[in-house]
């Protein structure tokens, strides 16, 4: 059984950075491109960031860009700086094996998830 673990979420000052993780346990984490994805409340889910399986590609969305970065040895990480309160929702971790040369910034080719870090950042 895949089971996805987040952690490094935490209440941060506009400006600042955050450093989530994500690991991966019940099958060979080089199997899977990973996504981080967010929810604020209210709203639906989105995509922020994908890799691959070996690291060589990344996407991220727009809102993120030049902000976040993704990144993956024997976990997943999500470095975030820059944060304002808009970044503010609960951060997921995912994993696909269908997509792990490309990546993919769709919500539905995930079968995997982890239970959400919440991010909170105060003006």
């Amino acid at each position: 059984q895949v089971q996805l673990v987040e952690s490094g979420g935490g209440l941060v000052q506009a400006g600042g950075s955050l450093r989530l993780s994500c690991s991966v346990s019940g099958r060979t984490f080089s199997d899977f491109a990973m996504g981080w994805f967010r929810q604020a409340p209210g709203k639906e889910r989105e995509f922020v960031a994908t890799i691959n399986w070996s690291g060589s590609k990344t996407e991220y969305a727009d809102s993120v860009k030049g902000r976040f970065t993704i990144s993956r040895d024997n976990k997943v990480y999500l470095q975030m700086n820059s944060l304002t309160p808009e970044d503010t929702a609960v951060y997921y971790c995912a994993a696909s094996f269908r997509y792990r040369q490309s990546g993919t910034i769709h919500s539905s080719e995930y079968p995997y998830w982890g239970q959400g870090t919440q991010v909170t950042v105060s003006s």
